[in-house]
């Protein structure tokens, strides 16, 4: 599990296992599963825009496709649990693939506001679209079993398979980007006609990046849909869109960690600041305009730069 891990990202995996394991007798676990689901959706997204360089406006159209598809097939087919959180990625690859071959060809704002109109676009398909309940959502979605014969209804057994497929998607993404392909998509980042120049079909490797992306934000959407036993529009609405580009930047983008730690702040701050209703979005600005301020490259970023300079 540590084998392409630098010394302070093994110290930071630690730390990470060690809350996975210890929270739930601290914390309520429903809490923790919604933080690990859209901790899984921010690094999927951080894949596509601090790798890549691609801001896509639309993100929610995957995880809210991957949390349809695990909700309908768990509710009507009553598959294995496991199997309908892998149809929810292989639905938002899918339509990935689809969206990404439209958008790809084109980088900075316009991708950004291509995105942004072809998840509305996917947005209106779920509001009229019969599977999907409209505006009621597909509601009192069983937990099933996972592998045939471990029931699911104990909520610490939830927080069990929810913990491994974060791990699984976290370790899956850190292997990418450390692979070659993974230097490559960097290199694209940095400079697109250089990496062209070299040889690169460019638009090939941001298209992988895109389905792989989207998979991912499909596998947390499914998982939330079980998880929490609804789909609903929100999953697939702009503003969770939103949700998921401010959680990226807040933890840092183009860091392993970062999206973990923004999704935490976020969704501790929707959690626990419910009782001041509009107030939350109040207090999310002011603290995302503190940490544009303070910490420039999200609060992991700026922590690893200053470790860095102090070694």
């Amino acid at each position: 599990m540590m084998a392409g891990f630098s010394r302070p990202e093994r110290i930071a995996l630690m730390v990470l296992l060690t809350l996975i394991v210890a929270s739930p007798f601290v914390l309520y676990p429903i809490f923790l599963m919604r933080v690990l689901c859209f901790a899984l959706f921010a690094c999927a997204f951080n894949l596509l825009i601090g790798y890549v360089g691609l801001l896509s406006f639309g993100h929610a159209a995957f995880f809210g496709m991957g949390s349809y598809v695990a909700a309908w097939t768990m509710k009507f087919w009553h598959l294995d649990a496991a199997v309908a959180i892998l149809l929810g990625g292989v639905a938002g690859a899918a339509l990935g693939l689809c969206l990404g071959y439209l958008a790809i060809r084109r980088s900075g704002i316009t991708f950004a506001m291509i995105t942004l109109a072809l998840g509305q676009m996917v947005y209106f398909f779920c509001l009229e679209a019969p599977f999907t309940g409209g505006e009621d959502g597909i509601q009192l979605v069983p937990r099933g079993h996972v592998l045939g014969f471990i029931p699911l209804t104990n909520d610490m057994v939830m927080y069990g398979l929810v913990a491994g497929v974060f791990l699984a998607g976290f370790l899956f993404i850190h292997r990418v980007i450390h692979s070659p392909f993974g230097q490559v998509l960097k290199a694209i980042r940095e400079n697109e006609p250089r990496a062209t120049s070299l040889g690169y079909r460019t638009s090939d490797y941001k298209l992988i990046a895109f389905v792989l992306s989207s998979a991912l934000s499909g596998v947390a959407g499914g998982t939330k849909a079980i998880a929490f036993g609804i789909a609903t529009l929100t999953d697939v609405s702009s503003g969770t869109s939103g949700e998921v580009v401010l959680m990226t930047l807040l933890g840092g983008l183009g860091t392993v960690f970062g999206p973990v730690a923004g999704a935490t702040l976020v969704v501790a701050m929707e959690t626990y600041l419910a009782q001041f209703g509009a107030w939350v979005t109040v207090a999310q600005g002011a603290i995302f305009v503190v940490c544009v301020l303070a910490f420039r490259r999200g609060i992991i970023g700026e922590i690893g730069t200053r470790l860095r300079a102090a070694l």
